[in-house]
């Protein structure tokens, strides 16, 4: 299936608090987001036409943006509402949505102080990252690149430019027959796919790599919580790469990749089981209830 370029469909886009047809939405080539990587995103996803956890996507964008130096020039509030007008405008009740703040085009140098602060919110219908086949699990190539060290970039956001090497790690997995990568983190230890957290079950206990130079995903937090609830104890650790050997189950989780079980990772093999299979089956039982049970469920 050919793919439809995303410059040219049909559509409404929310834009600095007006919605605007989808082809109008363009920025100049020299906008300082594109230059410099000074631009922040989210990643959500709409389920019967609720935003699983849309405040707390809406927050990590604001802290985001400050972790960059600037002030989104909306309030939270003001952005929730543009997700969902965004969403009803464009027909849709189970669909990706993506809210992205950047620096203008007033400016154009490494000091950008007088550049304007952007704000818009798209959405799309997208299925599940690893297409529908995912359930058989994923193979993973080990990445050459690195998470770089918190003191070298504001890992903790989720910034645009931070991406760069995941994009680089997949396409290099996707040339090797891989589905995605696995990414270590600065000092060798198990970090995250290209753009999803990584669980490893070993000994019935669910472990999961400390994010102290990745994002602290919230379907990570999500699954953490699930698996508690469900008595399984959740193990946070700096993982060495040798424990994939000792790893009866993998799986990634990620608002793209969702819940998904993984197969192989170079030459490590696993067999998705029941703790995959149960946390799984949670999140999606989790995702389409209303904003309130799921809030309360969190509590």
């Amino acid at each position: 299936m050919a793919l439809i370029p995303f410059d040219d469909r049909d559509g409404t886009i929310w834009w600095d608090g007006h919605m605007i047809p989808w082809r109008d939405a363009k920025l100049h080539v020299l906008s300082h987001g594109l230059h410099y990587a000074s631009a922040v995103f989210e990643g959500e996803r709409a389920y019967a036409g609720n935003i699983f956890k849309l405040a707390a996507h809406t927050e990590r964008l604001i802290n985001s943006g400050r972790l960059l130096g600037f002030e989104i020039p909306f309030t939270a509030g003001q952005i929730n509402d543009a997700c969902n007008q965004v969403l009803a405008a464009n027909h849709l009740t189970d669909a990706y949505v993506r809210p992205l703040a950047w620096r203008g085009s007033e400016q154009l140098a490494v000091s950008a102080q007088q550049t304007k602060i952007h704000l818009m919110v798209a959405c799309w219908q997208w299925p599940n990252f690893f297409g529908a086949d995912r359930l058989k699990g994923v193979r993973l190539g080990m990445a050459e690149w690195r998470r770089p060290h918190p003191q070298t970039a504001p890992t903790a956001s989720k910034a645009a430019g931070l991406y760069m090497i995941g994009t680089l790690s997949k396409h290099a997995a996707e040339a090797a027959g891989y589905d995605d990568a696995l990414m270590l983190t600065w000092d060798g230890y198990i970090g995250e796919s290209t753009g999803a957290n990584i669980f490893l079950v070993i000994d019935g206990k669910l472990h999961t790599p400390t994010p102290d130079c990745f994002l602290d995903g919230i379907t990570r937090r999500t699954v953490m919580a699930l698996a508690k609830a469900r008595g399984i104890e959740v193990v946070e650790r700096h993982i060495p790469v040798e424990d994939l050997a000792k790893a009866s189950e993998v799986f990634l989780a990620g608002t793209a990749a969702e819940v998904t079980p993984v197969r192989a990772i170079g030459t490590h093999n696993f067999v998705p089981g029941k703790i995959t299979e149960a946390l799984l089956a949670d999140y999606e039982a989790l995702v389409v209830m209303a904003p309130e049970e799921v809030a309360k469920r969190a509590a």
